[in-house]
């Protein structure tokens, strides 16, 4: 990139000052202590001259952080700031999810203006909270503009995806927060040649793909695509990117078939498009990421991490779980505790709680009733009800649970490994 094309890109969005160099542009951002240096660099290997950017940020604490970026390279040295960045997708059903999520585990975005992209959470201090679409929100993970982020596994997967060997810029601390679940997946017309085209081998076999005439494919997934089908034999095949509505581009006659996101598959049905088997290229929901530079060297991400896992996995585990309360008459607590284990849906996490139940009877306190504790999901709800009084249970009592804690929840333990800690 050259001076001048740079100082175009930059224009628009700084106001241009004195330049410090005769060979250069210097632009600042009127709304924050932003500058940005553009010179002259060294001449690349194909002669042409490079284009040298320079931007810093001040902040209230008076000190500087460079990042410097020459034809595109990003200089990864973890920016210098105090505070701990959390991004979460800015608009849609994911973003309504992800707040909804957030406030179950008592953890609720304060956002003083709708309109406004940062944000607190009140109970997470040094902690704010960047409003950002989901694939910035991986792209400022690998820059170290941001700490956390919560995003679709899909978009981990494109946008932050492991193109040298060896490269492991973002770790994803928690795979399953249980929302936003779709499948990406490769989708061809009812009709024509495809009728009776049901697989990937079928459709990688057919005749009418050559070199010369490729099978056309209409995505936003421009790395995963194309990866998917080299992995899987399809070698001639030419993709084209695009951005929703997908679905009318076989119709329009500009891809013969699509790689999009699939929920329910009705949108794909009402269009006269199909999924076909082995065309799914990944499973995908929300799932929470972390840029491992932060999580080794600034201060405090490591700790507000294990606090963010331990409240999503406490939260996540007691979903669909019912505390069951009930007296039962018995002779010992062991005897009641043998009637209770012989029902396979009375196990509990560990197993039942059987603790006696006092009362004064003649002048003298007795225990003829023991209460009974158990854990049991939603599912299984009445029928657990219906074998606890048969069994001699009365007075029952459900309740839904709010958190689980473990002792320590695994994927911690993975997170610290996966670190070398």
């Amino acid at each position: 990139m050259s001076v001048s094309s740079a100082s175009l890109f930059l224009q628009p969005y700084f106001r241009q000052c004195p330049s410090l160099s005769p060979s250069g542009l210097s632009f600042f951002c009127p709304l924050s202590s932003f500058h940005i240096s553009v010179a002259s660099g060294p001449t690349t290997a194909t002669n042409k001259p490079a284009a040298a950017v320079t931007c810093c940020v001040s902040s209230s604490q008076q000190f500087e952080s460079h990042v410097s970026v020459v034809n595109g390279n990003i200089d990864n040295r973890i920016s210098e700031r105090d505070e701990i960045r959390l991004g979460l997708p800015s608009k849609g059903r994911m973003a309504a999810d992800t707040l909804d999520l957030l406030k179950d585990c008592q953890l609720s975005v304060k956002q003083v203006n709708p309109r406004q992209y940062v944000a607190q959470i009140p109970q997470l201090s040094n902690l704010e909270v960047w409003f950002q679409r989901p694939k910035d929100i991986v792209r400022k993970l690998l820059s170290g503009d941001l700490d956390l982020g919560i995003v679709g596994l899909d978009t981990v997967s494109e946008f932050g995806q492991v193109r040298a060997e060896g490269n492991e810029d973002l770790i994803i601390v928690h795979d399953a927060l249980d929302y936003g679940d779709c499948r990406l997946s490769l989708a061809i017309p009812k009709y024509g040649i495809f009728e009776n085209i049901n697989s990937l081998r079928e459709l990688a076999q057919m005749p009418q793909w050559t070199a010369e005439k490729p099978l056309r494919v209409a995505t936003g997934f421009t790395y995963l695509g194309p990866k998917f089908m080299k992995d899987n034999g399809l070698k001639h095949a030419v993709f084209s990117t695009a951005d929703g509505a997908l679905e009318a581009a076989p119709a329009m006659g500009i891809a013969d078939a699509i790689l999009d996101l699939v929920s329910s598959g009705t949108t794909l049905r009402e269009n006269n498009l199909k999924e076909i088997e082995g065309g799914v290229v990944l499973e995908s929901q929300a799932v929470l990421v972390a840029s491992r530079k932060s999580l080794i060297r600034r201060k405090g991400v490591l700790d507000a991490t294990h606090e963010i896992l331990e409240r999503l996995e406490a939260h996540l585990r007691a979903s669909g779980q019912f505390t069951v309360t009930a007296n039962m008459r018995g002779n010992s607590a062991e005897e009641v505790a043998e009637r209770i284990l012989s029902q396979t849906s009375f196990s509990g996490l560990q197993g039942p709680t059987v603790s006696p139940v006092f009362c004064k009877r003649d002048g003298k306190v007795t225990a003829d009733y023991y209460a009974i504790v158990i854990c049991v999901p939603k599912k299984a709800l009445y029928k657990s009800v219906q074998q606890l009084r048969a069994i001699g249970g009365s007075g029952v009592l459900i309740s839904p649970l709010t958190y689980i804690f473990d002792e320590e929840t695994p994927r911690w333990r993975e997170l610290l490994s996966n670190l070398g800690l």
